[in-house]
């Protein structure tokens, strides 16, 4: 009988595939509205249209000043526009969030729903262990669908902190009115709840047929394509990333091209608890009683076995190096200091956590003690590192942020 752990990865690759430069993407996109015109062109649907001015409309929000785009900028591969670890939102914009802002590109149209496989038979369960969780939007996965994960933003007091009405009557009100009726009908306006989720759908529509969320036009998309030369410092660091035995970047962001030929997102969209050391700089964290411990809360609620405690799900390292802020709670602002925590946390504790030596109660500090050992201590490079030897040297991690560098797309302008 077919292993479950088998069956997952059927299933995680089909959803994973999206077309060299994601033409497969367009074609699903062209089915359910979209169009391409006699340029080769694509026309968004009347739904998406919609969505694009929801998206940049701050008008939506209770301080009239925060739109989607503000946090999710286009010009910054829809990710953070500065180097706060957390946007600042709420009626008066002086509200902090919880978590670094993620980039919205290429991971939209194919991230899989939510899941966890676990063994059923009794030879499966003495033969494997469980799979780590996988799927969903937000850093805790807690959203299956776009159009659920779009109310949030619009809706949370540390960020839109919107209603429902204030959101319909805004588009009612205001220049898109008429194509919103075009798109969702003319009685569209009729019902605030059937409103609302219409405006929801449109910014599903956006963020799936726009060009702009997955543009492939990096110098590795048309290495992969075979209309680019890596330099041998990027030939190196890219060695370097996929190399099993030694940092095994590939294992969680996965550089190789599809079975259908189409290009990685440099995720495998799995949860992880690394042990990112604890942001002081996030004012959340001035009670040292709060952790913020990603799939078991305290956003995500719905999750009670405490093996979760402190996963967050992988982000794609497309345009990472445009980033200001790493990790799920921005403790980091350059690749070079992300990359030295990774081959180091282990090996120099006392450089990343409060007094941290091995085994010692402040290492891993953001979670509470009697969730520490969720860590990961058994994938490498984290379980390479029991004799304290780096699997990278400093001349090594600046190659890997070379490579790390050819992920950018060519409408971005690196930040380090």
């Amino acid at each position: 009988m077919q292993s479950i752990k088998a069956l997952f990865i059927v299933l995680a690759v089909a959803a994973l595939c999206g077309g060299v430069g994601g033409h497969v993407g367009h074609a699903a996109s062209r089915a359910r509205g979209s169009s391409v015109d006699g340029a080769g062109v694509l026309r968004l649907s009347e739904r998406a249209v919609v969505g694009r001015e929801i998206f940049f409309d701050a008008r939506l929000s209770s301080s009239g000043k925060l739109s989607c785009a503000s946090c999710h900028s286009a010009a910054n591969a829809y990710g953070p526009p500065n180097a706060l670890p957390v946007q600042l939102g709420g009626r008066s914009l002086h509200t902090a969030g919880l978590r670094a802002v993620p980039s919205l590109r290429y991971t939209l149209a194919r991230t899989p729903v939510w899941a966890h496989p676990r063994p059923t038979s009794l030879a499966e369960r003495v033969a494997e262990h469980d799979d780590v969780p996988a799927g969903g939007f937000a850093w805790d996965g807690r959203f299956d669908s776009l159009h659920e994960q779009a109310a949030f933003p619009l809706l949370a007091a540390s960020e839109m902190a919107s209603s429902k009405e204030r959101v319909v009557q805004k588009i009612e009100q205001g220049p898109y009115a008429e194509r919103f009726r075009e798109a969702f009908g003319q009685d569209s306006f009729a019902n605030t709840d059937k409103a609302f989720a219409f405006a929801l759908l449109a910014l599903e529509r956006f963020e799936l047929e726009d060009p702009s969320f997955h543009p492939y036009s990096s110098k590795y998309d048309r290495y992969l394509d075979g209309r680019a030369t890596l330099t041998a410092q990027e030939q190196r660091g890219l060695a370097l990333f996929n190399d099993g035995d030694r940092g095994n970047c590939a294992s969680c962001h996965l550089s190789a091209p599809g079975a259908d030929g189409s290009h990685p997102l440099f995720t495998d969209f799995q949860f992880e608890a690394i042990g990112v050391p604890r942001n002081s700089s996030i004012p959340a964290n001035r009670d040292s009683k709060f952790y913020d411990m990603g799939l078991c809360g305290p956003i995500r609620t719905n999750q009670t076995d405490s093996s979760y405690c402190g996963m967050f799900k992988t982000p794609t390292l497309r345009n990472v190096a445009t980033r200001q802020v790493l990790f799920h709670n921005g403790r980091f602002h350059t690749l070079k200091e992300a990359l030295r925590f990774y081959v180091e946390r282990d090996t120099n504790p006392g450089e990343w956590y409060p007094h941290g030596q091995h085994q010692d109660p402040n290492t891993y500090d953001d979670l509470p003690a009697a969730l520490r050992p969720n860590v990961d201590k058994i994938t490498l490079p984290f379980s390479g590192n029991k004799n304290k030897r780096l699997v990278w040297n400093d001349a090594e991690i600046d190659d890997v942020i070379a490579f790390l560098k050819t992920l950018s797309d060519d409408d971005q302008v690196p930040a380090q």
